[in-house]
């Protein structure tokens, strides 16, 4: 298959930057997901690399070279757009035979090749029927299949499971997967949903206002976010903010703003320094509140606003002084604490990531 690399690109609509000095590589055979709010750039990406909009300054390479003067019918690019852009008016295999027909590959191939792409999304049988005779779930997979059977190198995904149903897009998420590792295909895809992103990707990319905040192994990005956006919109995340009173043996005591203190990883932090802490929800325990606050490093009281069941999970929002914390527990054999109630929170040490504002 191939890498593709984007070098230093820049992309202005008026005073509005979508793409401000993008250093991206996306490796040989990587499930790569683009993911960030509503116009921080990912999309602009996407398009660039597909060849529908140019960029102002920078480059685009795959396999070294400059894709810049290709237009986008020779980039050998395939992409499933968000709303699968199906012709109603032809059958599941005459859609799929349509990027074949067009370059003029013999009629023979073309039904081989149909025939193969038909196996791949499992969909065989369902050649005669038109888009709107099928689900979501199988107009999902025939766009799938008119991408790939022009054997592109490299494949581009913008939301391609926004219109399903959460249970479709959790089954589809996996033969997405299965896919893209049975063909090695190179896949840069675009996505609002942070789940999705974990559960597909290789890698990841956190874009802000044309920037990107964050690239790398999902569990590390999400592990340790290097700013307050990072752990802020991959997943849920509380923030303590406080001032430094002592350091020893490579942790951080940290005086809260909300009262207590805290024990944090030292590196980088320097006595009377302030610091702004992310914990993520599900690495808190939470008890009935105990009288005895300094058995562990981490532990703080607070107070039950509301236990929100959601099946699988509780969600406890705690009051913690003029802050509010959650707290994500597992649906265990006993009865949510009750709001109201006095608890104590508690989490080791580690799971303490200090970020930029």
């Amino acid at each position: 298959m191939s890498e593709v690399a984007v070098l230093g690109a820049i992309k202005r609509y008026g005073s509005v930057a979508a793409l401000d000095g993008v250093d991206l590589t996306f490796a040989d055979g990587e499930f790569f997901g683009l993911l960030g709010p509503s116009g921080s750039g990912k999309t602009t990406l996407l398009r660039a690399i597909a060849g529908f909009i140019s960029l102002d300054t920078g480059e685009i390479r795959v396999d070294g070279t400059d894709i810049a003067r290709i237009p986008v019918h020779k980039r050998n690019i395939g992409m499933v757009f968000q709303n699968y852009a199906l012709f109603p008016h032809l059958s599941v295999a005459e859609n799929i035979a349509f990027g074949l027909d067009v370059r003029g590959v013999p009629a023979q191939e073309i039904k081989q090749r149909v025939t193969e792409s038909l196996d791949l999304v499992r969909l065989s049988g369902l050649e005669e029927r038109r888009p709107r005779q099928l689900s979501g779930g199988q107009q999902q997979r025939v766009a799938l299949a008119r991408a790939l059977v022009t054997r592109p190198q490299v494949l581009l995904l913008d939301e391609p499971l926004s219109a399903l149903d959460k249970h479709l897009r959790q089954e589809m998420q996996v033969e997405l997967r299965r896919i893209q590792r049975q063909i090695g295909i190179t896949t840069i895809f675009v996505t609002h949903d942070q789940e999705e992103a974990l559960t597909l990707s290789d890698r990841v990319a956190i874009f802000n206002k044309g920037q990107v905040v964050q690239a790398g192994n999902p569990r590390a990005v999400y592990e340790r976010p290097v700013n307050r956006f990072a752990a802020g919109f991959l997943g849920e995340a509380n923030f303590l903010d406080g001032q430094v009173s002592a350091i020893a043996g490579g942790e951080a005591r940290v005086a809260l703003a909300t009262g207590g203190e805290i024990l944090v990883p030292a590196a980088n932090l320097a006595v009377n320094g302030t610091v702004l802490v992310a914990l993520r929800p599900e690495k808190i325990s939470i008890e009935p509140a105990t009288s005895d606050l300094s058995a562990a490093p981490n532990r703080i009281r607070g107070r039950v606003a509301a236990a929100i069941f959601s099946g699988s999970s509780l969600t406890y929002r705690i009051s913690v002084g003029d802050r509010i914390m959650l707290v994500f527990e597992q649906n265990k054999s006993r009865a949510p604490l009750p709001e109201g109630s006095d608890v104590t929170l508690e989490w080791p040490v580690a799971d303490n990531v200090v970020v930029m504002p």
